[in-house]
């Protein structure tokens, strides 16, 4: 089969999180991608624990179908070898703060003088402009700046650090990734390629469409555990078992919660779905104590069979057996030259006639060197070269 990418090329200058898993995604379903990394370092996320023979764990599950180039973007010899490849180039990712690449002699102007249909995207915590354009930040600044931090917690906690970089991936993979196959669809049309502005601030803003409406329709401002759909609902939380495993309920849909108070004998709790104040912490005390009283897969199974919307709250090893995501494949394994056998999570998006495969394993700190450069006309002295100079 085809691959929906195949023929497009990436130079991913990217390191961490956001620009990884974008990068992989496009990596997965065809693209070639080519990771530029600092000579003798490469990729921070390299050294990130758990470590499994030589290589972190997290960036063992963000780089398979990439290949590695060690260069020196400081270096005269560097910033000509990257031109090289950028002319050939169908995209650049890069996730420096702003000024960096300007600083380098390698921005989007020079680059797109070299190649008209390059697309450039610029990754960054709070975009190419804005008072707060060269501050520092990470994922839990992105997440408290936008308001979203505050939905994660409860009255007696506050905000706390949520279990995953949503702004990173949310707000930053993920609407690049869509960024960047946008401005490739516009450059079928205009024969041109632009930059694409990606700020994990403004991402995660749009993701904000749900609650932000109690706040710009409602005049309510949205908090951990006070409002409906973040912890104040008892029809949708989170509850421990007798076993003290945990259970999640979601139901919504008025039959959904009419079928459950028959469940549990309390049709009295039929026109109160959504309590709140006072009467809401008295329903929860009373479903809190219903479910304390048997083992959470009682309840899954007695709630499954009543088709009521909840599921287990699974440890990572029982979601990684789950009949469903091992129907999805959702768990797959390769081997590398060095790391051996490792596991691989499954591609999110099935297509029928052109679907993500894995064609390469997670590569060794400029395993392609040689290949790269020679595919650029670089003889085998002139690479020796590059190396004496640690220029690769």
């Amino acid at each position: 089969m085809t691959s929906a990418l195949e023929g497009l090329k990436i130079l991913d200058l990217t390191r961490l999180l956001p620009g990884a898993f974008c990068t992989q995604l496009l990596a997965d379903y065809g693209a070639d991608v080519l990771k530029i990394e600092q000579p003798g370092q490469g990729d921070y996320n390299r050294q990130f624990a758990p470590i499994h023979k030589q290589e972190s764990g997290s960036f063992l599950l963000l780089n398979r179908n990439k290949r590695s180039l060690t260069l020196d973007l400081k270096a005269p010899e560097g910033k000509e070898v990257f031109l090289r490849l950028a002319r050939e180039a169908d995209v650049v990712v890069e996730g420096f703060r702003p000024g960096v690449m300007e600083r380098l002699g390698l921005h989007y102007d020079v680059l797109a003088a070299a190649n008209p249909r390059l697309v450039y995207c610029a990754i960054s915590g709070y975009g190419q402009d804005g008072p707060r354009a060269q501050a520092a930040g990470h994922d839990l600044n992105y997440m408290a700046l936008t308001g979203a931090l505050q939905l994660f917690g409860t009255p007696e906690t506050g905000p706390i650090v949520p279990g995953l970089s949503i702004a990173d991936v949310g707000g930053g993979s993920l609407m690049a990734a869509v960024g960047i196959l946008t401005a490739l669809s516009a450059r079928g049309a205009s024969g041109r390629g632009q930059f694409v502005d990606i700020a994990m601030t403004d991402g995660l803003v749009s993701w904000l469409c749900y609650h932000a409406a109690d706040h710009l329709f409602g005049g309510v401002e949205p908090r951990g555990g006070e409002r409906p759909f973040i912890g104040q609902a008892p029809c949708y939380n989170v509850y421990r078992c007798a076993d003290g495993r945990h259970l999640s309920l979601g139901i919504i849909e008025a039959h959904f919660w009419h079928r459950f108070c028959d469940l549990i004998a309390r049709p009295d709790f039929k026109p109160m779905q959504w309590p709140s104040g006072e009467e809401a912490l008295l329903q929860k005390a009373v479903l809190t104590s219903v479910f304390g009283a048997e083992a959470r897969d009682t309840w899954v199974e007695r709630l499954a069979q009543a088709d009521i919307p909840a599921s287990p709250v699974n440890a990572m090893a029982e979601a990684f057996d789950d009949p469903q995501l091992r129907h999805r494949d959702m768990l797959q394994y390769l081997d590398h030259p060095v790391e051996g056998r490792i596991p691989q999570l499954g591609f999110p998006i099935k297509f029928s006639a052109s679907p993500g495969s894995i064609r390469l394993p997670p590569p060794r700190l400029g395993e392609h060197n040689e290949s790269v450069l020679a595919g650029l006309g670089y003889s085998a002295d002139e690479v020796a070269r590059l190396r004496e100079r640690a220029v690769i």
